[in-house]
């Protein structure tokens, strides 16, 4: 039996760049720890590997090298700490090309592929094998990124294929192009948000979504707060708007759609959307330079917002309003994502 080795929130999926052929499939996955990469994991396991590597286990990356991690940004399509597990290969490549030990490790490559393979094989998810909704959730519980039920539940509910253009592999762990330089972001991000909002997300709750894309998220909160909630999605392209309801109107929230519990709205999303104000839980899909004010208006009082911030360095920020109106401020993780602009600004390229 394998040893269980949990992955990561942001489980790695779609990296463009090139890597050497016999570390490819092993290095687009990630573990929790930035200190306890995958390959640090598979070299202690391993018996019979030069004592050299385990120069590993005492090498760490800068903090800022993280950036380009996860989130829905396709121009660096790097889902979870794929940047430095990468980094952490080559600069060990280079510290040992030079020692006298460099031969020794040559020959115990081939060793190391098999090892790799074979972990693949056993413990990981690629993402492009899973054909089906519940398959690509139950995936994602297996490799710890789901830990919730009721967040596993919704993502069940709402099917991800609804709300992706044709022609798209609805079930890979990796965020899609939607048109108008605006993605839907991976599965995994979706789950992880879902996660941090749940608490927020129960019936009867108001949730606010900026930068709703094609609806899969504001769906996914329709069906958390219910008949009796109200589920908001603000989008500044109309013709997203009118993707987002078609896709809604085939998808198991469309009766909560027809209610008018659930809405979805042409605005920019960086006012947030009044009418509907206080919301326990507003989540925000696109980068924002700075939190802006209007959302953090507009959080109830006990409430909770997600929001990526950031240009190029970017950290996924948990914002919590306490009793008392003051804020609350941490960062869930290091991500990557598209701007939150005008909509002139993201039609031109940001």
């Amino acid at each position: 039996m394998p040893v269980p080795m949990p992955l990561s929130p942001v489980v790695a999926y779609g990296c463009r760049n090139c890597v050497p052929p016999s570390l490819k499939r092993f290095l687009t996955y990630s573990f929790h720890s930035h200190q306890h990469h995958c390959l640090l994991l598979l070299l202690r396991r391993s018996r019979n590997l030069p004592s050299q590597f385990s120069t590993l286990s005492s090498f760490h990356l800068p903090k800022k090298l993280d950036c380009f991690l996860t989130g829905n940004s396709l121009f660096l399509r790097m889902e979870g700490n794929l940047c430095q597990v990468g980094w952490t290969c080559y600069v060990l490549l280079a510290i040992v090309s030079v020692a006298d030990c460099f031969a020794q490790i040559c020959t115990s490559l081939g060793a190391l592929d098999l090892q790799i393979q074979s972990m693949a094989q056993e413990r990981y998810w690629a993402g492009s094998g899973i054909n089906k909704n519940k398959a690509m959730v139950e995936n994602l519980q297996h490799y710890g990124v789901i830990s919730s039920k009721k967040v596993a539940d919704v993502m069940e509910t709402i099917d991800r294929a609804l709300f992706v253009p044709d022609g798209t592999p609805a079930y890979v762990d990796s965020p899609m192009a939607i048109g108008y330089n605006a993605t839907i972001s991976a599965p995994h991000m979706h789950a992880t948000c879902l996660q941090l909002l749940e608490e927020h997300l129960k019936p009867g709750m108001h949730a606010l979504d900026v930068g709703s894309g094609t609806g899969y998220l504001t769906a996914c909160f329709a069906i958390m707060v219910g008949p009796q909630g109200r589920a908001v999605g603000v989008e500044h392209i109309p013709e997203l708007v009118t993707f987002s309801i078609k896709n809604i109107e085939k998808s198991a929230a469309a009766p909560l759609l027809k209610e008018g519990s659930l809405s979805v709205h042409v605005g920019d999303g960086r006012q947030g959307w009044p009418e509907f104000a206080p919301y326990d839980a507003i989540h925000v899909g696109a980068a924002a330079p700075e939190i802006p004010q209007a959302l953090i208006d507009q959080l109830k009082t006990g409430g909770r917002m997600v929001i990526p911030v950031g240009n190029i360095f970017q950290d996924l920020k948990v914002i919590d309003k306490n009793q008392d109106g003051s804020i609350s401020i941490r960062s869930e993780t290091s991500v990557r994502y598209v701007p939150l602009t005008s909509r002139d600004a993201q039609l031109q390229g940001y």
